[in-house]
């Protein structure tokens, strides 16, 4: 291991052969569980052993085979969720429990027994309308509304459940060996990996021996399932019958393959399942290697039943069985019943937290590279984007800006005034994010090394030392962020005093966190690997990135006494990241199928919970050409998380590196992104607030739409605008779907209208970027862009009104000091509602307990979809008279046009056009 620290690390340790990641067929467990499942074992319960107490009701499930007992428990939560726990009755130790994802202990309902016997059990809430009827024999769960069956848990009978044994070398001392599997031929338990698993030249050493868990979910009338990132694949999930089951284990996979099911760098164990009239979700709190399996049956027009004497004929609905399996752990799994898809989300976000409200900077452009060579590169490039007067906000550092990968540290020969470069960044209203990887050089010079080490900091080895693996900066230990000392320290390195040469424009981009450890298994870290609890780093693989997230976003809330919003980006992430800031989709490659795959990548993130998402812009490997950074650049402006990134060595890719026609479309799709800032921040407050996601799949807007169900090259931003990104090369024209029979969607480039549910060909020149205004929506605009949100704060607003078929419309408004958590503590902030019916537009107050003076005005006002020229339009504040004001109609597209208006934004006031 030391001699690997002293070679030169390159690129090339993470561009790697795909070989070395692992197919289902080599996981052991996998194998296993299809072995053993292929034999049929089943489980009863014990019904007349069930007790119900104050928050869950509790029943032994006992394997017909070996006899060894499982203790079951139902909870009933707030908000129409059910949990299932099931877990050994008398585990030789205590198995992991996923902490720290769940916001706080969920507030339980009462279940009551309505029904039951010996042989079933029916729970149910004091509203009555969700039921669980539990099967003894063998065990079973249906989750029944109004009647209907919806789901059945262990309806296929793959419940599966490996005890913790005694190592082998312990009970051959003793004198009974009871346990069936130790007398299992060698040759077995090496294929079956139990006691240990080969890999490669990599030995993976089970003292708990084998410990996994599975089980099946059975979804009544349901063909559509969505969610589990992270997959370069659909949005839809698919079938998995013919090929490996989506795999749930964060790796580094530099370029990684697309539609493929491989593990990528991050983990939600969360899917949704969609159909006519409700919706569900799963959420399976695993933080183990997780693989997940989906077979969908499809419906059978009648089926001949015997019932009696008589056949009948009966309907049968289409079913997609979903099978879990985790490497260990327990089983802790939420049912989110819905029914609708608002409703889901909310019940997750109530499990797990919503999007953290975001600065408003960092919803800006962002540019990024690696690496910018030193302060007179990031001086030239800030000047590049004022002198072709395209707006950013955020200037980025990769690992080369530090002292030989030394995070907290800088480079004294490239950045020899950390705090100068910065200021020059403030003088424009601009930002700094730097990157900090939780690998930390092993060196005994390096402070933040020597600190931690000191204090036991580290993951440790197996054997009781230091975990040592090669990243970056050559041989280096891992910090133990399961560990909260560990997290409250490394939170204080981002003080001021601790941090030498950073200010309170800088902001932190965690990379590498899966953890990434070249030439590991799988590029990974070891699986016996201890962290803190004694708990092997297998338990809680997925988790690690989430945990440097949460200790990053602390400690520039500390470091700021409280007082500012983070912004943190993270490549690793499981369940509830998006309590701590934005994920992207990692290293992607600068290729039209990776633009492609980006907008199914980020819808997946979003129906997840992660709404702050985004894909590197131009593609991170390799060099694009000019007309596929336009459209990434366009498709960007479009997504939530908007930053351009490339890797060492590709040319360089500034938007004006690549002639002045190509300079001003990228200008054009960024000051796009500007423009439309009052609603992507309103949006945010939403996701915020109410868990709804910022980036939409066309079916959680129209969810009674079968057309929907499997569109993933168009999507909504919020419920207002549809979007639908060029992703062919030389392309002149694409379909577009503008769903809904009874909506009208209009063109916001050419005005143009067309009723919904329908495609529409489109003409597209490389200038052109696809998106609809949906008729009935209201948005908030500036009408100026300045070179970063820093400048537009006071700039004025305009409203773009789209008419419904109804003449009608609708919108928000969400305004507070873009950086502060005033919004939150002490109510400063504005909530409005805007409204147009009758011909009349109202700017109301949406929420009375917010307060923030503005003196921003709306000065201008478009509507679209006026089909009669007025005769006036006058505006009217509270307590004001009439006030006429020039209007501009345009007959020929129903259009108009209201300019030169003073109209506060935070006011009560009418706008009348008769």
């Amino acid at each position: 291991m030391e001699a690997a620290g002293k070679e030169e690390i390159s690129v090339e340790d993470e561009a790697v052969d795909k070989n070395i990641f692992k197919d289902c067929n080599k996981i052991a467990f996998y194998r296993r569980q299809k072995q053993q499942l292929s034999r049929r074992s089943t489980y009863k319960a014990s019904l007349d052993s069930a007790t119900t107490g104050k928050d869950s009701t509790k029943f032994r499930i006992i394997n017909e085979t070996t006899k060894v007992p499982l203790l079951a428990e139902i909870y009933g939560i707030e908000g129409n969720i059910f949990r299932l726990k099931i877990n050994e009755e008398t585990p030789l130790k205590p198995r992991y429990e996923v902490p720290d994802v769940l916001t706080s202990k969920p507030s339980t309902v009462r279940l009551i027994s309505c029904a039951g016997d010996t042989d079933s059990l029916v729970l149910t809430d004091r509203k009555g309308d969700l039921k669980c009827h539990i099967t003894a024999n063998p065990f079973k769960i249906d989750l029944v509304s109004e009647e209907e069956v919806v789901m059945s848990i262990n309806s296929l009978g793959q419940l599966y459940f490996e005890h913790l044994q005694i190592p082998l070398e312990q009970r051959a001392t003793k004198e009974n060996k009871e346990d069936t599997s130790a007398d299992t031929s060698q040759e077995d338990q090496d294929d079956l990996g139990l006691w240990e698993e080969k890999f490669g030249k990599f030995v993976d050493i089970k003292v708990n021996g084998p410990a996994s868990i599975g089980l099946d979910f059975s979804l009544h009338g349901f063909e559509q399932l969505y969610g589990i990132p992270q997959h370069a694949d659909s949005h839809q999930l698919k079938n998995t019958s013919d090929g490996d089951a989506y795999r749930l284990y964060n790796l580094d996979v530099y370029g990684y393959k697309i539609h493929d099911k491989m593990g990528i760098y991050g983990s939600v164990p969360y899917l949704l399942a969609h159909k006519l009239g409700r919706t569900l979700g799963i959420f399976w709190l695993n933080a183990s290697e997780t693989l997940v399996e989906i077979n969908t049956e499809p419906a059978v027009k009648y089926t001949v039943t015997q019932m009696g004497p008589v056949a009948a004929k009966q309907k049968v609905r289409c079913r997609t069985d979903v099978h879990w399996m985790s490497e260990s752990g327990i089983i802790d799994v939420f049912l989110l019943t819905g029914p609708t898809p608002s409703d889901v989300f909310k019940q997750y976000s109530y499990l797990t937290g919503t999007q953290a409200m975001p600065p408003l900077f960092s919803l800006g452009y962002h540019q990024c590279r690696w690496n910018y060579e030193d302060e007179q590169d990031v001086k030239a490039v800030d000047a590049g984007f004022d002198e072709h007067d395209i707006p950013y906000d955020v200037m980025w550092l990769d690992i080369e800006h530090t002292e030989g990968k030394r995070y907290f540290t800088w480079d004294k020969k490239r950045f020899p005034n950390p705090k100068g470069m910065q200021e020059l960044l403030r003088s424009k209203n601009r930002k700094l994010v730097v990157i900090s990887d939780p690998h930390i050089k092993i060196d005994p010079d390096y402070s933040v090394y020597v600190k931690a080490k000191e204090q036991g900091f580290f993951v440790k080895n197996h054997e009781g030392g230091d975990f040592e693996g090669v990243c970056w900066p050559g041989l280096s230990s891992y910090l133990d962020f399961t560990n909260p000392k560990v997290r409250e320290w490394y939170s204080g390195l981002f003080t001021f005093s601790a941090y030498q040469g950073s200010t309170d424009i800088l902001y932190i981009w965690n990379d590498m966190n899966e953890p990434s450890v070249f030439r590991g298994p799988e590029l990974t870290m070891q699986k016996n690997a201890i962290h803190h609890g004694n708990w092997e780093h297998r338990e809680l693989h997925n988790i690690y990135g989430f945990y440097q997230q949460m200790a990053t976003a602390e400690g520039l809330i500390q470091r700021s006494k409280g007082k500012e919003r983070p912004f943190v980006l993270t490549r690793s992430f499981f369940a509830g990241s998006q309590k701590y800031g934005a994920v992207w989709t990692g290293d992607n490659t600068a290729e039209w199928s990776y633009l492609k795959i980006s907008i199914p990548m980020l819808l997946t993130l979003s129906i997840t919970g992660i709404s702050f998402c985004g894909a590197d812009v131009g593609g991170f490997i390799g060099n694009p050409e000019a007309e596929l950074l336009v459209r990434w650049y366009q498709a960007g402006a479009y997504q939530p998380f908007f930053r351009g990134h490339a890797t060492m060595n590709t040319k360089r890719r500034e938007p004006w590196l690549f002639g002045e026609e190509y300079t001003r479309l990228i200008r054009e799709a960024i000051r796009q992104r500007y423009t439309l800032l009052p609603y992507w921040y309103s949006l945010f407050y939403c996701a915020h607030v109410t868990a709804q996601p910022v980036m939409r799949p066309l079916w959680i807007e129209f969810p009674e739409e079968l057309d929907t169900f499997g569109v993933e090259d168009g999507y909504m931003l919020g419920s207002a605008l549809l979007v639908h990104p060029v992703t062919e090369p030389k392309a002149s024209t694409v379909d577009v779907f503008l769903p809904g029979s009874n909506e009208v969607w209009y063109d916001s480039k050419t005005f143009a209208h067309w009723e919904g549910a329908r495609t529409v060909k489109v003409q597209v020149a490389l200038d052109t970027i696809p998106v609809f205004q949906r008729g009935g929506s209201i948005v908030p605009i500036k009408t100026t862009v300045g070179k970063s949100t820093g400048y537009m704060t006071d700039s004025p607003y305009g409203l773009r009104v789209a008419l419904s078929t109804k003449d009608s419309a609708m919108g928000e408004f969400y305004l507070d000091d873009g950086h502060s958590f005033r919004y939150l503590h002490q109510k400063q902030f504005l909530h409005r509602k805007f409204s147009f019916l009758s011909g009349i537009l109202i700017n109301s107050c949406a929420d009375k307990r917010g307060h923030y003076p503005s003196k921003c005005v709306v000065e201008q006002i478009f509507v679209l979809g006026l089909k009669k020229q007025p005769s006036s339009v006058t505006t009217r504040s509270s307590g004001g008279k009439d006030e006429p004001v020039a209007f501009t109609y345009c007959a020929q597209m129903s259009t108009l046009r209201l300019e030169k208006l003073s109209l506060n934004i935070g006011a009560d006031w009418e706008v009348h056009v008769r």
